[in-house]
C-alpha cells in the first residue's frame, strides 16, 4: 500500500496529505529536512496557519515528527521535521 492510499484510509485531511507530500518529497534518505512553516505555506499557496494544523494532524497519525532545534547561544532555530 502506498504512503498516500494509507494516509486517505486514515481519514487524513487533504491539507495534511499535501504537507506530508512536500515534505517526504524534500526529506533526506534518513527522512529529515528543516522548511520553514513559511516556506511550506508558500510553496504550496496555503496559510501558515493552515499548515500548521497540517502538521498537527500529521503528528496525530504518527506520520510526522516535529522538533524545535535550538542555535548554541539558546535561540531557537528551524524545525526539523522526520518523516516516517
Amino acid at each position: 500500500m502506498s504512503y498516500i492510499t494509507s494516509l486517505y484510509a486514515q481519514d487524513v485531511p487533504h491539507r495534511a496529505v499535501t504537507v506530508y507530500r512536500y515534505l517526504k518529497d524534500r526529506a533526506n534518505q534518513e527522512g529529515t529536512c528543516y522548511p520553514s512553516i513559511g516556506t511550506i505555506a508558500k510553496d504550496l499557496n496555503l496559510s501558515r496557519r493552515t499548515v500548521q494544523r497540517a502538521i498537527a494532524d500529521l503528528e496525530k497519525t504518527g506520520r510526522l515528527v516535529k522538533e524545535q532545534r535550538w542555535r548554541e547561544n539558546g535561540g531557537r532555530s528551524s524545525l526539523l521535521f522526520t518523516v516516517k
